[in-house]
């Protein structure tokens, strides 16, 4: 008799764990409708917990898909993908509808779904640079030939996202970072890339100065910047308020749909999940949570070090990095340790087409890990190579299988 995982490949934890905090999302999400109706009156409670179920199941279907298709094919869709991330960001810098004060969406014709651009490029400079690490290994130790094919699509795209959401360029430029450490990229050109890109920022706030237009959020980021601190709580007043939700669940929490705080809170089903996942789930619900990411982190290593392919590595390590550093952004700002940013937790807070990427993301690493091995019963064997995986490995193009 055939099982449920019979359909399912790769890391069966991953899949229970990605259908664990679906599960949480919908519990979540329908504990905040009622705000989102009081704000929106012609919009009823059914209509937000419809429209998330819709895009959660046909996220697990994308993930779905993207597990059963063999995971070198992303290295070569990624160079086709890289300039269409580019276009699509430009095109939101034009005609970008702003929700929240913020350029960060295009809305997709016919469907009325508003699409953060942001969401797509961070997959795609991921798998990118993956693919270039990969590839530029036998001369990675060089920077003009090794190093700056690399570095050049990394700032073009971060440039793009950063005068509209400055937290994720500055956040997909550190992983990337982190990548080309990991990548055996040497420290000199590695301290030779911060200090470009920190005078580059600073040069680019000076001329934001003179043409305001430039970086049009750059007011906002001074002001999360130096409010962020409690010395001035009449102005920290959301960081207050999250602590207050985190305080007000204990241990146990109030319960699904009992919390009281997430009322003030702005973005609670998204930007202060967290505080409000505690306040109705306790101390104890978050721990748990914090546990089910850095489970999802480990399985992700574990899958990138069994890659037998330097490519798929780096894609897994790179993406894997990137579901946990958003989930513990979204929980350091609500406990006040960073200031306030829009990092959503992958897959529990409230989200259209994130929630789409965020299983995309999961689905490509379950991808590396279904080609490394075959699951039976409780253990785990590693697959035999075909005649066609021997052949790639004398590939001259072997580090990327592209």
């Amino acid at each position: 008799m055939k099982t449920f995982f019979t359909y399912l490949k790769g890391d069966r934890v991953i899949w229970m764990i990605t259908i664990l905090l679906g599960l949480l999302s919908l519990v979540s999400v329908y504990s905040f409708t009622s705000i989102l109706t009081s704000q929106h009156k012609n919009v009823s409670t059914e209509d937000y917990l419809f429209k998330h179920v819709v895009m959660l199941v046909t996220g697990i279907l994308l993930m779905y898909y993207a597990h059963n298709l063999k995971f070198t094919y992303y290295s070569k869709l990624s160079k086709l993908a890289i300039w269409l991330a580019a276009i699509l960001l430009l095109l939101t810098m034009f005609i970008g509808v702003s929700i929240n004060s913020a350029d960060r969406w295009i809305v997709i014709p016919f469907l009325g779904i508003n699409f953060q651009t942001s969401d797509f490029a961070k997959l795609v400079l991921i798998i990118y640079v993956a693919r270039m690490l990969a590839i530029n290994q036998p001369f990675i130790h060089e920077f003009k030939k090794g190093v700056l094919p690399i570095l050049i699509p990394v700032i073009v795209i971060c440039a793009l996202i950063l005068p509209g959401n400055f937290s994720t360029a500055a956040m997909l430029f550190a992983l990337c970072f982190v990548m080309m450490f990991f990548g055996r990229v040497q420290l000199k050109h590695l301290g030779l890339i911060v200090a470009v890109a920190v005078a580059g920022f600073l040069f680019l706030v000076l001329l934001a100065k003179v043409f305001p237009d430039l970086l049009p959020r750059l007011e906002t980021w001074i002001n999360r910047f130096f409010n962020w601190s409690e010395s001035n709580p009449a102005e920290a007043w959301q960081i207050n308020n999250a602590k207050g939700a985190i305080y007000h669940g204990g241990l146990t929490g109030v319960g699904p749909g009992n919390g009281t705080l997430k009322t003030i809170l702005p973005q609670a089903y998204a930007d202060f999940i967290f505080a409000s996942f505690i306040e109705e789930f306790g101390i104890i619900g978050g721990v748990i949570l914090v546990l089910l990411y850095l489970i999802l982190f480990y399985r992700a290593i574990r899958i990138a070090s069994k890659s037998e392919k330097v490519f798929g590595t780096f894609m897994v390590a790179g993406l894997g990095m990137h579901l946990l550093v958003q989930a513990f952004i979204n929980m350091m700002v609500c406990t006040g340790l960073v200031p306030v940013t829009g990092q959503n937790m992958p897959l529990l807070s409230m989200g259209g087409t994130s929630t789409w990427f965020t299983c995309l993301s999961i689905g490509i690493i379950l991808s590396v890990s279904r080609s490394v091995t075959v699951e039976v019963g409780e253990t785990e064997k590693v697959k035999p190579k075909t005649s066609e995986e021997k052949t790639d490995e004398k590939n001259a193009e072997g580090y990327a299988v592209a």
